[in-house]
């Protein structure tokens, strides 16, 4: 069997499609034919190769899908054939299984645990979690990792209580996905920063209460003219910039916290003065919100089903998959205000 793949051949080059492979299933894993996958910073980071140089090219990509289980291998217990299923990155039930290698015209193509970039993929059994097969393939798809980082640092590592003051630094799928998150859990005010005005508009309509575009404005008087001197309850910052990291770490409160959801290219350091952190201030990095899939996503579907969530306004742009790259190239100039989605399987 084969199938069509968007694959990493050359760090900082376009994806080429080509057909793969698919192998016989091994112990634990699990056959899905994509539905639609987003694309996430995190795919950004590895075609560039902001982590040093790539030691697995050529390579698959993708960590956020929905998809319909079309086999399982031996040990399979927590899904079966016919299954929706959410494509996820943290680890959930079941098995964790070898990744596969996948042959190609371009020789073996290494993958993951989890890929979404091809339409046919192996994936770890505890990589898939079951979801109702009404659930929109976009908003689940979603939850592979936008608004399960989101909402897993505003419940696991910022631990924001209601009326916290919160700002946000970097208006994409995970940012509105957090200003969401806290427009939820009664945070005031919700202060949304980027440099697109409108990924700033887009904030607004997610439930930012201040916008602040750091192109045009000083962040830190017009953090502090919005709460005051103190600085903000909350600070989650998304870009991985150094400056902006600084400048999160700069207007958190004494007592308070900067959750650092992006990551700054290898080699790049910010200057943060530390002596708060022996006293109440907290300085932590995330691990995709520390979210456990198979727990936290049948809650935020029930929010769904409830009118409590609404992931659908999250997607802007959409795109074949034989235009992936497109989709790349304009998430990488600022032109998608949102997140993508690309459509897999027609």
């Amino acid at each position: 069997m084969k199938a069509k793949a968007a694959i990493l051949v050359e760090s900082c080059k376009p994806l080429v499609i080509e057909e793969i492979e698919i192998p016989k299933l091994t112990f634990g894993q699990v056959l899905v034919k994509v539905i639609c996958s987003g694309i996430c910073g995190a795919q950004i980071n590895e075609i560039n190769a902001v982590k040093g140089p790539d030691k697995f090219l050529p390579h698959l990509l993708g960590h956020e899908a929905t998809a319909e289980v079309m086999e399982i291998g031996e040990g399979v217990t927590t899904v079966k054939v016919g299954d929706r299923v959410v494509m996820h990155w943290r680890k959930g039930a079941g098995i964790h299984a070898p990744t596969p290698k996948y042959k190609s015209k371009l020789g073996l193509v290494n993958s993951g645990w989890v890929t979404t970039f091809n339409e046919y993929a192996i994936a770890s059994e505890n990589r898939v979690t079951t979801v109702p097969d009404n659930l929109d393939p976009e908003c689940g798809a979603l939850m592979g990792c936008a608004v399960t980082t989101a909402f897993g640092v505003l419940n696991n590592d910022a631990q924001v209580r209601i009326g916290d003051s919160v700002a946000v630094f970097g208006s994409g799928g995970v940012g509105l996905s957090v200003i969401q998150g806290a427009k939820m859990v009664s945070a005031h005010p919700i202060i949304a920063i980027d440099i697109v005005d409108n990924k700033l508009e887009m904030a607004k309509k997610m439930g930012a209460t201040h916008t602040i575009n750091s192109k045009n404005e000083d962040v830190i008087v017009k953090i502090k003219e919005i709460v005051g001197n103190n600085g903000v309850d909350i600070a989650i910052e998304t870009t991985g910039n150094v400056k902006v990291i600084e400048t999160a770490y700069e207007v958190t409160s004494a007592s308070g916290k900067t959750i650092l959801v992006g990551v700054p290219k290898k080699g790049e350091k910010p200057s943060l003065y530390t002596l708060p952190l022996h006293f109440e201030k907290v300085l932590k990095g995330t691990e995709g919100g520390r979210t456990v899939p198979d727990r936290d996503i049948p809650k935020y579907i029930r929010l769904i089903d409830a009118g409590k969530l609404d992931l659908k306004q999250l997607v802007t742009d959409r795109y074949d998959f034989d235009k992936i790259n497109d989709a790349i190239a304009d998430l990488q100039a600022q032109k998608i205000v949102g997140r993508c989605m690309i459509n897999i399987s027609k």
